[in-house]
């Protein structure tokens, strides 16, 4: 009866020894990171306004696009299409090809004031709270030592995406505008970070209310243009200034914050009424972008 007791007794302390070891196995298996099948990076026109609606496109292909029979066989290549959509502060090109720590500041510094830099929508963030930093979390640590941040987030098959989506333009527009080789490097660092049969789509930012910045940037992305064609890039380029998302936005209050006096508030960043209209103007843009893309993708 001892030697029973003592059996028991043993088989508890072998339980509960054998439990204790699988937390933590069990807590790193809900902790791992899952890489989003589409994944896109802008500034800070997501946070402020656009993110949600990048979000509802990309994760609405299908009835957004309505794609023909041939189109919806590629989409399958897309996986079951997560998506997450990622917008840190003033950031672009330089900023994730840079590997200093000085280049890299705009997606690695924590904002002194608010603690946060950018806005994660979707699949990478289940919170109720789309602000956050880079670099805290599991499914941000794009700053490593002598990385750039593209290379950090494709290290080792850490995000893994089916498709990248890129929208940058107004943090390098005075550059890209009056340097068509500023252009042309920064289009090239790109291309040489990102991996080699990574489908992708680049997409200029939606127009300021001001025509003097649009004036800018429509330079700025016809440099930038040039730059993707000359220098082979496999991604798919689409103009976010035309004629039609300019008249949009274009001293058009309706499409900005504004102050209470009823003044402007922000012309740089578009609310969420003007990305709506920004990819009613762009559907057929984008979704010929995307069909390109996973046209040319390997199959998985």
């Amino acid at each position: 009866m001892v030697r029973l007791t003592s059996m028991k007794k043993n088989s508890y302390i072998l339980a509960s020894l054998l439990l204790l070891l699988a937390l933590p196995t069990a807590a790193m298996a809900a902790n791992k990171f899952k890489s989003p099948d589409i994944l896109v990076l802008g500034d800070s026109q997501f946070t402020f306004g656009s993110g949600p609606s990048f979000l509802d496109f990309f994760q609405n292909i299908k009835s957004k696009c309505s794609p023909n029979v041939s189109q919806s066989a590629d989409l399958k290549k897309l996986a079951d299409m997560s998506v997450a959509v990622i917008g840190v502060r003033s950031s672009s090109l330089p900023s994730w090809t840079a590997r200093t720590k000085k280049g890299k500041g705009a997606i690695c510094d924590i904002d002194p004031k608010w603690k946060v830099n950018a806005g994660s929508y979707g699949t990478v963030n289940q919170t109720k709270n789309v602000y956050i930093q880079i670099g805290k979390g599991p499914q941000y640590q794009f700053c490593k030592k002598k990385m750039s941040p593209f290379e950090a987030l494709f290290v080792d098959n850490y995000y893994d995406p089916k498709l990248l989506v890129m929208s940058f333009l107004g943090n390098s527009s005075a550059g890209w505008a009056k340097y068509p080789d500023m252009a042309m490097n920064d289009v090239q660092k790109t291309m040489s970070q990102l991996p080699d049969d990574l489908p992708c789509i680049f997409m200029t930012t939606a127009p300021s209310y001001s025509k003097e910045t649009n004036d800018l940037r429509v330079r700025a992305q016809k440099n930038l243009k040039k730059a993707f064609k000359k220098s082979g890039s496999r991604c798919s380029f689409v103009e976010g200034l035309t004629p039609k998302t300019i008249a949009a936005n274009l001293g058009n209050k309706k499409h900005f914050r504004l102050k209470k006096s009823g003044a402007v508030k922000d012309p740089y960043h578009p609310n969420k009424k003007a990305a709506k209209k920004f990819f009613a103007i762009e559907r057929k843009e984008i979704c010929a972008a995307i069909f390109t893309q996973v046209s040319r993708a390997p199959n998985q």
